[in-house]
């Protein structure tokens, strides 16, 4: 069964500007208690450093940079920051991408966290199949395990068709045969893996493949990027969550006749734009998802 979450499942949180969704993996609010295996990371996507459209939004460069300041302001440092996807804006020259990939890197580099876990959009990926994106972030999909939880990166982006392929949803069951039924698993992609509007090429070729080697365990998230915008929706029990940019936002999926970015608002500066944490408390089995505006000062 599919399913759009009820948005009215959203809690305001007054004070700091975002919200907060329960979902099925982790969550009580507050933040992880020294000495307990609870934890939290951030989400950054789609920053697409090196696009330019004063219409669209005329602090391209300072977005990124304004997201770093308010990661580093929290309150409490993440176990680790991800970032799900269009790191840099796409380009033919591939001197240009190593240029933004590089510049890109140096301003992450900023960041207070010690553990940074990147993966690859299609704006860096699709022209050369990942290989410029590889020699300055390594690996396009991985795994790796956090205090209990199995995290997997998925490569969507680098076959320009939009698929994951063969070979690597080979590597994913062969990882997935190693973890028990009732283990705790995030996965990080930057498309949908779910058909949430294929006409805006939103979606997956062969996601649903995916899905099926997921299935069968019961405790499953999914963060992912690209469209812009927070999406919350279930396929099942697995539940799927889309995160903000850090550059522009997007329209509903069909609200308009093509896909467009939303033109900048001088009276709502940075409005859509933002990141996001992810409480993982784990013995209530849950997440707890809040949200953070960028705003014009930089700042939380």
């Amino acid at each position: 069964m599919t399913s759009e979450i009820d948005r009215r499942e959203f809690i305001k949180l007054a004070g700091i500007g975002g919200v907060v969704f329960m979902s099925s993996l982790y969550g009580v609010p507050g933040l992880a208690m020294p000495g307990s295996r609870d934890f939290f990371f951030v989400q950054l996507s789609d920053s697409h450093w090196g696009f330019e459209g004063p219409k669209i939004n005329p602090d391209a460069r300072g977005t990124l940079k304004k997201a770093i300041k308010e990661v580093n302001a929290l309150n409490q440092k993440p176990d680790f920051v991800v970032f799900t996807g269009d790191l840099t804006q796409t380009t033919d020259d591939t001197k240009v991408r190593q240029a933004r990939m590089k510049e890109f890197k140096e301003i992450v580099g900023e960041l207070d966290t010690k553990v940074v876990h990147f993966m690859p959009g299609e704006h860096d990926a699709s022209l050369d199949n990942g290989e410029t994106y590889k020699k300055f972030f390594g690996e396009t999909h991985y795994a790796f395990d956090h205090k209990g939880v199995h995290f997997i990166a998925i490569d969507n982006v680098s076959d320009p068709t939009g698929s994951i392929g063969d070979g690597q949803l080979a590597w994913l069951r062969a990882d997935l045969a190693m973890q028990k039924p009732d283990t705790d698993i995030v996965v990080f992609t930057h498309r949908p893996l779910f058909d949430l509007y294929p006409q805006w090429d939103w979606a997956t070729r062969d996601g649903s493949k995916a899905i099926e080697l997921l299935m069968p365990f019961k405790n499953v998230s999914v963060f992912y990027g690209h469209i812009h915008q927070e999406n919350h929706h279930a396929t099942g029990h697995i539940l799927h969550h889309s995160a903000t940019s850090l550059m522009l936002p997007m329209p509903v999926a069909g609200s308009t006749p093509k896909r467009m970015p939303i033109p900048w608002n001088a009276e709502e500066p940075y409005k859509g734009l933002g990141f996001r944490n992810v409480l993982s408390q784990t013995m209530a089995r849950k997440f707890e998802l809040r949200q953070y505006p960028i705003n014009e000062a930089g700042k939380i």
